[in-house]
């Protein structure tokens, strides 16, 4: 079964999504998608010509879907994880500062850049007296790593922690003050990086997905145990065709709408191929895809194991009332160790977390690191 037939299969699988009442009853009627079909779905852009990983090139141009605040100064730096990928980061100071102060590493959604949603909450959190890096994770946006087009729930959980290297060398930061945001895919990475990194003093996830879980046992758990081995009989007969490509095989362009599909795949496109909301030409869920064999190791490396290992550092998860994601958030709660806190948003679906200011609850995070990270 070649990609396109893959996603034809997947799409007969689903059931539409036709109204924004998904906790309730709709919730029962969300998608039902194999792993292998959220690689053909998920949602990816990478540039051709990316960068090697000792020596990425970075442009200089504000090229953000936000506007650049006077509040804060801006510059773009580069650092190194544990497995020896340079990534790509823009670091957000609050001008006129002085001393130490505290600072908040972002990353998300899954298949965005960091000149999206991540960049959006990062400024924001600078205005408000943060040090902050967004930067884009392994094997996309700027960032080093090959092959392109890939993520990985144990490569992009260590990104976090390198980013906390990165912030806590820096001169002007406090590094026993240091916390993350993670947003949509990337909230599950930060809840699974913060539990290993015992550095992390706070951690925040906005409309947060378990890549792992939704990979594994599709939307709301419903993937049976037939469903699942055909997609990973599926995905390793994939390895095959790359083996004897030489390279792997990624999917259809993201999110090119042809009618019929389920009301947040919409709305995900409402934000990543709008010009004047969210598209990045860099960004996967703009306009390439992820590799078809990308869910693999997400099927069998669940990130959220030991989330309660996070106690006694605080956890705060932020979701819409509207969006299909909402339960792994709700999950996510009831498998943390206090202190944790679950913020709902009246009237949110999914996306509105990426960018709608008049929902984002800055506030609300704003005063959860100035307590935490006090």
């Amino acid at each position: 079964m070649n990609v396109l037939e893959t996603e034809k299969y997947i799409m007969k699988r689903a059931d539409v999504v036709s109204k924004q009442d998904v906790p309730d009853a709709g919730r029962r009627n969300l998608l039902k998608m194999t792993g292998a079909g959220i690689a053909v779905m998920s949602i990816g852009a990478i540039s051709s010509n990316a960068s090697a990983d000792t020596a990425l090139s970075l442009g200089n141009e504000w090229d953000k879907t936000f506007p650049k605040s006077d509040k804060v100064d801006h510059r773009k730096i580069t650092f190194t994880n544990r497995y020896g990928i340079t990534l790509a980061g823009d670091l957000y100071q609050p001008k006129g500062a002085s001393g130490k102060l505290p600072a908040i590493a972002v990353s998300g959604p899954f298949g965005a850049v960091k000149e999206q949603a991540s960049g959006l909450y990062a400024q924001t959190m600078a205005e408000r007296g943060f040090i902050t890096l967004a930067f884009d994770p392994s094997f996309t946006g700027e960032s080093g790593g090959e092959p392109r087009h890939v993520a990985s729930p144990d490569i992009n959980t260590e990104d976090f922690s390198a980013a906390v290297d990165a912030l806590g060398l820096l001169d002007n930061v406090d590094r026993n003050r240091i916390g993350i945001i993670g947003i949509c895919g990337w909230g599950g990475m930060a809840l699974n990086a913060a539990a290993v990194d015992k550095r992390i003093k706070a951690v925040a996830t906005s409309t947060m997905y378990d890549m792992s879980r939704v990979m594994a046992k599709g939307y709301n758990d419903s993937m049976s145990k037939e469903d699942r081995a055909a997609a990973l009989e599926q995905l390793s007969q994939q390895r095959w065709v790359d083996a004897e490509k030489g390279k792997p095989e990624v999917g259809p362009i993201s999110l090119e709408l042809q009618g019929g599909e389920p009301q947040f795949v919409v709305e995900y496109a409402g934000y990543y191929k709008s010009k004047e909301r969210g598209f990045h030409p860099r960004a996967i869920n703009s306009n390439a895809s992820w590799t078809v064999t990308n869910p693999l190791s997400f099927m069998n490396m669940p990130l959220l194991t030991y989330i309660d290992e996070i106690s006694p550092r605080p956890t705060l998860l932020i979701h819409g009332e509207k969006a299909h994601s909402r339960y792994f958030s709700e999950s996510a709660y009831e498998a943390a160790a206090e202190p944790k806190e679950l913020v709902i948003i009246d009237g949110a679906n999914h996306v509105d977390l990426y960018d709608q200011l008049d929902k984002i609850p800055f506030d609300k995070l704003n005063n959860f690191f100035k307590e935490n990270l006090a």
